[in-house]
């Protein structure tokens, strides 16, 4: 320790006698102290943040005469980063201040005297990272201290053993909020599942075990050790829970077998199971039959005496000779006693394999296809066909068989002509029409498969301008009369298509649901008695070894959010986002963690998150969704800034509506629908997400007044009477919809939540983004009426925003069209103002002189109080307004320049 003269080294006794020594220091009566007291250099030894703790008494002031405006009760703490111990003096500005320390027990001079010891502990923590080494300092400022103790320390993840996988004693991150991964080694004797990795965090604790290890062929686990199993057990895959014991008629003879050997005498087929029984070969079948005819060969057998332990039996034949005159191979196929079957596929020796048959049919196999079919003599009705004799007869051609039928019927009504001879003569044709014909031939041994489709057409009769029996005026008419229907309904739609953009208040959509009874209605979890009965009634339970944890991706209300892979069987692998409940939760936890699984699995919607499933009987508790690759709305609308289209931004708007329609018409209000809480895939879907905030309502009867309601995006009549419909999610989504268009600026910028509230009470509303459509900012304004009943309904939104889709030519005017230079006209003051709020200002200033924005920049708060607008709120939002409405133009002004 290095220190001046005003800090003494002293001997004191604890609270038990015992003496201890300590740092003291008491100038009180005079001041500005400057009194420092040094460490020597500390090693960092790989510590990233330290800790120091600090034991120590302090004198109260007031207990001390005549000290007052002298007399302090804290001290400062500083430290300094070295390479190396060699620094005997070190400048005050060189160290870093860490934090000024009160204390929270002092003493006065009667506890001195009853031997009464306050002593306090404090612990700062400290980030190290850019020197080898490191000093403290304690700097007295005029208090009356006695520094006790002085521990440094830092915090590390400890060694351990976790699914089989080791992970080394792991020093903690910088930041306190940070993650350091560390991937863990397999343990002896064992093998690599998953990539084995783990979380150190902060506080010392390992989280979030991904992957793991499992112990090799002929190895078990065995409290996190891989032992060999004994003899007379073995383990054939490493994936198997542990050791089994050898099946019957077979044996291992030392530790750490993956297989059992068969006893002298027993087998294994190839592809039995190790776990399966050593068996023998069965005798040979007995009373062989056989019964001969023309076309085939009918065997039958008694089975085996004896099988050799198996029930899977199989026979196997193998025919020489099959046809007179031929070597051809024969074919075996089981079929049930005393039955045979007339066609077989060409002859090849293979194995029969069967449980339950007894016998076998062997036969020629039918002709082969014909291969082509020409036609001549063509008329209107009647045309030849002609063919070779297909390339395989396999045996005598008894007959051929032609299928026909008309090209446009698709073989749905056919007919069938048979002949002795390779041609046929077919009548009965229509004229000028395609025919399709098939042929096959027949034999002793059946009927071969039809040849490939060929087409033929018979000729014309003269073409008549009007059918017989048709009056030409007649037929005039009617043709005219069809157009004349066509355009009065062309009429009527386009009259009806223009009416007005909403109806009159949202009884439509009421009156719509009604009509519509089979329309599904949202149940609310929390109505459940029983939270369980709840998550499975509504969510599909998933089995944890089919969630495949990746790595870690955030941290959520309940505990760690990570991405990963889900593989259902039956189903393609798919990629997924996980959340957590982390250790220690209480019932209320649990249920409101569950909840939000509750209202997810009764939606279906493309622009809703997907719930996949959810765990609930293991630990952790997890919720399983859709992985949303490009994450929140509003954090990659800021990170891609001005890289879409208006189209692409309308088309995202149009998701989200969508969305928002299918909740309302399930009678679900989202309460908190903001850019943050819609997530966005790699195709730029937008879904809504976050379906949480219904809980924190109703637990908090005060939570319209509080920080957690989100202010700026919420309805005026839910923040002071607490009325949430879907009417005031309309008016969210018009926040949403200046978030998107405005690439996931803040709104309403850096107003505080009591200004936003005082300034909408007051009719202020958004002004419109940069280059954003006339027409979308009016949809925004008609979303923020202050009469809920006068919004339009998600119904209405989504028509107006498939008009814009289908027009895009509507989406070319721009609210900064009018004054692309350097001014706005006269006439476009009253309604920017109105814009914004103020349009009762307009006499005023125009009065004054102040007719274009210009002119407005230049206005102060002294001009605004002389003209009579002293309302501190509007005097802040004019100000505000023009500096964004101006930077809004030069920005448009910048995009729009074309280079000389």
């Amino acid at each position: 320790w290095f220190f001046d003269l005003q800090w003494e080294e002293v001997s004191i006794m604890d609270e038990k006698n015992i003496p201890i020594r300590t740092y003291q220091v008491c100038n009180v009566l005079e001041p500005n102290q400057n009194n420092w007291l040094r460490t020597d250099w500390i090693h960092r030894s790989g510590a990233q943040r330290v800790y120091v703790e600090v034991k120590f008494t302090l004198r109260d002031c007031n207990s001390l005469p005549g000290v007052t405006g002298t007399c302090k009760e804290t001290f400062n703490l500083y430290y300094h980063e070295s390479n190396e111990d060699r620094e005997s003096y070190i400048k005050e500005s060189s160290f870093i201040k860490v934090d000024t320390v009160a204390a929270d027990e002092s003493f006065t001079q009667v506890d001195v005297g009853d031997r009464i010891m306050k002593l306090n502990t404090e612990v700062r923590d400290v980030k190290v990272t850019t020197r080898k080494g490191f000093y403290l300092a304690f700097q007295d400022v005029g208090a009356c201290i006695a520094l006790v103790s002085v521990r440094v320390f830092y915090k590390t993840c400890p060694l351990t053993i976790r699914n089989l996988a080791t992970f080394p004693d792991t020093v903690t991150g910088a930041d306190t909020s940070s993650l350091v991964e560390v991937r863990g080694s397999c343990v002896n004797q064992s093998e690599e599942k998953e990539e084995p990795k783990m979380y150190c965090g902060a506080d010392g604790e390992w989280l979030v075990p991904i992957g793991g290890c499992l112990c090799s062929p002929g190895y078990e686990d065995k409290g996190g050790v891989c032992k060999a199993c004994s003899v007379g057990f073995y383990k054939a895959k490493s994936s198997d829970t542990g050791c089994s014991k050898c099946p019957p008629h077979s044996h291992s003879l030392r530790d750490g077998a993956t297989v059992c050997d068969c006893h002298s005498g027993y087998f294994h087929a190839d592809s039995d199971p190790p776990s399966m029984a050593c068996t023998q070969p069965p005798s040979a079948p007995q009373q062989l039959i056989s019964v001969v005819n023309e076309t085939s060969v009918v065997l039958e057998w008694a089975p085996p005496r004896r099988l050799g332990g198996r029930s899977d039996t199989s026979y196997s034949l193998e025919c020489l000779i099959c046809q007179a005159g031929s070597h051809n191979r024969g074919a075996g196929k089981a079929l049930p006693r005393n039955h045979s079957t007339p066609h077989m596929p060409p002859f090849q020796s293979y194995p029969i394999v069967s449980q339950l048959s007894l016998s076998i049919s062997l036969s020629f196999p039918a002709p082969s296809p014909v291969s082509f079919i020409q036609a001549t003599d063509v008329t209107r009705h009647s045309l030849s066909l002609s063919w070779q004799q297909p390339d395989r007869p396999n045996g005598v051609i008894l007959e051929y068989e032609v299928k026909f039928y008309e090209k446009d019927q698709k073989e749905r009504s056919y007919r069938i002509m048979r002949t002795f001879s390779r041609s046929v003569d077919v009548t009965g044709l229509n004229p000028l029409t395609v025919y399709v014909f098939h042929a096959r031939a027949r034999t002793a041994a059946g009927y071969g498969e039809f040849s490939g489709p060929f087409e033929f057409s018979t000729n014309s009769d003269p073409f008549p301008l009007i059918g017989d029996g048709v009056n030409s005026a007649f037929l005039l008419l009617s043709v005219s009369g069809v157009g004349i229907l066509l355009l009065i309904s062309a009429a009527v739609f386009i009259i009806s298509r223009r009416r007005n953009k909403y109806s009159k208040t949202k009884q439509d959509s009421e009156e719509e649901k009604h009509l519509n009874p089979g329309v599904k209605i949202y149940v609310d979890p929390f109505t459940y008695e029983d939270p369980d009965q709840a998550i499975h009634e509504f969510a599909k339970e998933i089995d944890v070894s089919s969630i495949h944890i990746e790595r870690v991706i955030g941290m959520g209300e309940f505990g760690e959010v990570c991405s990963g892979r889900l593989r259902v069987q039956g189903k393609r692998e798919i990629y997924v986002a996980i959340k957590s409940l982390k250790a220690g939760y209480s019932d209320k936890q649990r249920r409101d963690f569950l909840s939000e699984a509750s209202i997810m699995g009764q939606f279906d919607h493309p622009n809703i998150i997907r719930l996949e499933g959810v765990v609930t009987r293991c630990k952790p508790l997890m919720i399983v969704t859709e992985y949303m690759e490009n994450g929140s709305l509003d954090a990659f609308l800021r990170k891609h800034d001005g890289q879409f289209t208006v189209i692409q931004l309308v088309g995202m708007l149009r998701g989200i509506a969508s969305g928002m329609k299918y909740l309302s018409d399930m009678s679900y209000v989202h309460r908190d629908l903001a850019a943050r809480n819609i997530l966005v895939n790699s195709n730029l879907v937008c879904k809504v997400s976050d379906f949480g905030l219904s809980r924190v309502l109703e637990d908090d009867p005060e939570a319209a007044y509080t920080t957690r309601i989100p202010i700026r995006w919420t309805a005026p009549e839910a923040i002071t009477y607490r009325k949430f419909t879907t009417a005031s999610d309309v008016w969210s989504y018009g926040i949403v919809m200046w978030e998107v268009v405005s690439y996931g600026e803040r709104p309403y910028w850096d107003m505080n939540n009591q200004d936003v509230i005082k300034a909408i009470e007051e009719g202020y509303r958004l002004p419109a983004p940069m280059d954003c459509p006339v027409v979308l900012h009016q949809l925004m304004l008609d979303c923020w009426e202050r009469e809920r009943a006068e919004r339009p309904t998600f119904s209405q939104i989504l028509n107006m925003l498939d008009k814009l889709i289908r027009n895009p030519g509507t989406l070319s005017s721009t609210v900064l069209e009018s004054g692309v230079g350097s001014e706005v006209c006269v006439s476009v003051i009253p309604e920017w103002l109105q814009s914004i709020g103020l349009e009762r200002y307009r006499d005023t200033l125009a009065a004054a002189g102040y007719t274009s924005l210009d002119s407005l920049l230049t206005l102060t708060h002294q001009e605004m109080d002389r003209l009579g607008i002293i309302t501190p709120t509007h005097q802040d939002i004019l100000i505000a307004s023009v500096q964004q409405e101006m930077l809004s133009q030069m920005q448009h002004i910048q995009h729009t320049m074309v280079p000389v």
